[in-house]
Formats: structure tokens, C-alpha cells, sequence
């Protein structure tokens, strides 16, 4: 049954990026037109990441950050002054990732699995267990990546981005990935599609969202993880 539903997983990935690309085309292009505006430089961004079997794969996305952001880092903060201001608006929406369609499209990526990670930090921070969520395509939205963004994401401040990244929030994004690869099938995707959609509306529309992904409350409970983290590093 599994193998099954893989299958038809594989076919609705490309055949729903398809039909994205083509409803989602008007907003791609404004995006586009966006950063022409904005900020001198290609309007794609090439990103290096870790794909399906630790084969390194290129992620498209549009281009946040001016150009030779790469060489200050991997980890962008909340607040990163490398990003400029269309930038911002189209990493609080999400848009920046829609270029990720054409992945889904040529099979390096899924529309649900684990958030594809630079290939350097796949390299010095994975341990044996979490590289088992590269048995998988990477995809759009995962758990993890939910996770990140209603409650992870406001942590990476200037000065503190990088360390917490790697030694903390990291973990705690594979550990709710390999929860999901663990229960996967095509019902828990598409509960996943509705959560993210949920997610980012609720963040446009500026409501927070306090409550904690099923995922994490069934691993940590209601601790909050990334605060205990940063006060155990003050004291």
C-alpha cells in the first residue's frame, strides 16, 4: 500500500506544480518585476542544497538578499540587513520559495518533505539518524519548516543566528521530520498543505500563532526549547 501511495504521490507532485505554476504565474511575475525594481542583480537565486540520497541538488528561489550575501553567512536572521525591503516581503509570504515548483517539476523536490538544507551544514551538523530524512526528496513544507517559521524563525537575531541555528532549531526541525517520515502517508501531506497555508495567511494577516505544531507537542511537550536554549547560553 505504501508503495502505492509513492506513486501517486510522485504524479500529483508534478502534476500540482504544473497547475501552480500556471494559477501562480501572475504573482511570480510581480515578484520578479519586484526585485528588477529593488535591488540590482538576477532576479533567481541558485541555492546549493542537499537532496534525495546526499546528492547535492541546485534550489531555485527569487533572490532576497543583495548580491555576495553568500560570503556573511549561511543563516539569515529575522531582521538581516542583507536582505533588501521587497526581499522582506516576499520571505514573509513565502513567495521567495514559488521558483521551487520547477524542482518539483524536473523530480529533485517534493511539494511535502523535509526542508532541503545547505550542504555544508548537512555536512558538519547532521548526525547518522537525521541524514534519514534525506531518504526522502526534499520538499516545499515539512513539520519542520512549519515549525521554523511560526516559532523559530523569530529567535534568529543578529548575533545569536548562527549558533542557535546549527546547535538547536536544526534539531528540532529533523526531529519533527523524521516524526513525519515515520507517519507519512497522503493524508498526513495533505493535512500538511492546509497547515502551511494556514501558517502564512494567519502571519499576513499579523495574528500569531502560539500553539505549538502536533509534532513537536508529541516529542517536547509545551517546552520551549529555543528560549531555554538562549538563557542557558546567557547564564
Amino acid at each position: 500500500m505504501k508503495n502505492i501511495q509513492k506513486l501517486i504521490k510522485a504524479f500529483l507532485d508534478r502534476l500540482l506544480a504544473f497547475i501552480a505554476i500556471i494559477l501562480l504565474s501572475p504573482i511570480m511575475m510581480i515578484a520578479a518585476l519586484g526585485i528588477i525594481i529593488s535591488s540590482r542583480g538576477p532576479i533567481l537565486y541558485k541555492a546549493n542544497r542537499m537532496g534525495l540520497g546526499l546528492k547535492a541538488i541546485t534550489v531555485f528561489k527569487f533572490r532576497t538578499m543583495r548580491v555576495g550575501a553568500d560570503a556573511e553567512g549561511s543563516i539569515t536572521g529575522v531582521e538581516d540587513r542583507r536582505i533588501f525591503w521587497w526581499g522582506h516581503i516576499l520571505r514573509k509570504a513565502k513567495v521567495d520559495e514559488l521558483p521551487q515548483l520547477f524542482n518539483i517539476l524536473n523530480g529533485t523536490m517534493s511539494i511535502i518533505g523535509p526542508r532541503p538544507e545547505d550542504v555544508d551544514i548537512v555536512e558538519e551538523y547532521y548526525t547518522a539518524k537525521e541524514k534519514q530524512t534525506l531518504n526522502v526528496l526534499p520538499g516545499l513544507a515539512s513539520p519542520g519548516s512549519i515549525f521554523n517559521y511560526t516559532h523559530g524563525e523569530k529567535y534568529l537575531v543578529e548575533g545569536v543566528a548562527q549558533d542557535l541555528y546549527v546547535n538547536k532549531l536544526l534539531h528540532i526541525k529533523l526531529a519533527l521530520d523524521l516524526y513525519y517520515l515515520d507517519h507519512w502517508n497522503l493524508f498526513y501531506d495533505l493535512s500538511l498543505v492546509f497547515r502551511t497555508i494556514y501558517a502564512i495567511l494567519f502571519s499576513l494577516i499579523g495574528k500569531k500563532n502560539n500553539k505549538y505544531p502536533y509534532e513537536y507537542r508529541k516529542i517536547y511537550g509545551d517546552a520551549d526549547l529555543l528560549a531555554e536554549y538562549i538563557s542557558d547560553r546567557k547564564n
